[in-house]
């Protein structure tokens, strides 16, 4: 077992822009990833539904390089700018982990950097047995 921490980057701007990892694995097995929003290509996508599922797609990619999955998730947060979209995000949130069922926190928000956007969220996982 290794003491270091280990990062991740998606290279997004952000990630220079402001110093930080798209991922980092603590060597206790915590892997925290850092706000994932839905802009692909410089695109945003649809509405808050399909925010959700792209914003949480991000986060996988990233748990994916460091050899894990949905199913290792035991926290997210979704930030929202507005309390009318709960119910598609929260939906988005359900097929994605209805089976898994991490400790969850929806919070709204003010807004984002870009005004298009209506989620943020965020991941924690765990690697049982660690590295």
């Amino acid at each position: 077992m290794t003491d270091s921490v280990e990062r991740v980057s998606s290279g997004g701007p952000w990630e220079e822009k402001i110093g930080c990892s798209r991922a980092v694995e603590l060597p206790s097995g915590l892997v925290l990833v850092s706000g994932c929003t839905s802009v692909v290509g410089g695109q945003i996508a649809g509405g808050p539904y399909e925010q959700a599922v792209t914003s949480f797609e991000a986060a996988f990619e990233a748990l994916k390089e460091l050899g894990l999955g949905r199913e290792d998730v035991v926290r997210t947060r979704m930030y929202i700018t507005h309390a009318r979209d709960v119910e598609e995000i929260g939906r988005a949130h359900k097929e994605l982990f209805d089976d898994v069922r991490p400790a969850a926190s929806m919070i709204i928000v003010s807004g984002f950097i870009d005004p298009s956007l209506v989620v943020e969220v965020e991941v924690e996982a765990y690697r049982a047995g660690a590295r």
